[in-house]
């Protein structure tokens, strides 16, 4: 989940194709976690493996429901599906949004879990999002070379904007760990988000 301020007063850029890109991308390594162990620990310290597919799937129906007009709240924070389903579902709920997505009205506002915002900012924070548990697989994994790091980069600047550097106490990201300035994009992104790139050393 991220944070997300009034771009109230700024162009929306339609962020849906970088949207669906993120899940693509993603899909390679829901394929191999649903095969692997699901009681691994991830860089979530809140999920396991199993849980962290469960949330993943949840992000994905939230961004249909929300950009909908529905509220976040009628998506369960980790969807639960049997561990033999898994990727049936992740296919199901992506079918879905892709769907759904070309019908939005980017300038609606709509309700997400950072609050009321228009539906293509809302898109904006779960590219991020989706970014970032993408890396947690890979990372449970040991996958990282399926990264697509310019997918981090085309995230970064946004997620520095949307995201205070302090004053985290009230939304579920550690502080931020630093990195050298010319650390791989996905390196700082996910730094930003207050994971450990080299986790789990």
């Amino acid at each position: 989940m991220t944070t997300e301020t009034s771009t109230a007063t700024r162009p929306l850029p339609d962020l849906r194709p970088a949207l669906l890109h993120a899940v693509h991308r993603a899909e390679a390594l829901v394929d191999l976690a649903a095969g692997a162990d699901l009681d691994a620990a991830t860089p979530c310290e809140d999920y396991d493996l199993r849980t962290l597919l469960g949330h993943l799937l949840t992000v994905v129906d939230r961004v249909r429901v929300v950009t909908g007009g529905g509220h976040f709240a009628e998506v369960p924070q980790v969807t639960e599906v049997a561990d033999e389903e898994i990727v049936t579902a992740w296919r199901t709920a992506v079918a879905a949004l892709e769907s759904a997505l070309p019908s939005v009205d980017l300038t609606r506002l709509v309700t997400a879990p950072f609050g009321e915002v228009p539906a293509g900012a809302a898109i904006g924070s779960y590219v991020g999002e989706v970014a970032v548990h993408t890396w947690d697989l890979a990372a449970t994994l040991d996958r990282r070379d399926l990264l697509d790091q310019h997918l981090a980069a085309s995230v970064l600047p946004s997620a520095l904007d949307r995201l205070p550097a302090a004053g985290r106490d009230q939304i579920p990201f550690g502080d931020v760990v630093p990195v050298a300035d010319d650390a791989a994009p996905y390196d700082r992104l996910v730094a930003w988000f207050g994971r450990r790139p080299g986790w789990p050393a």
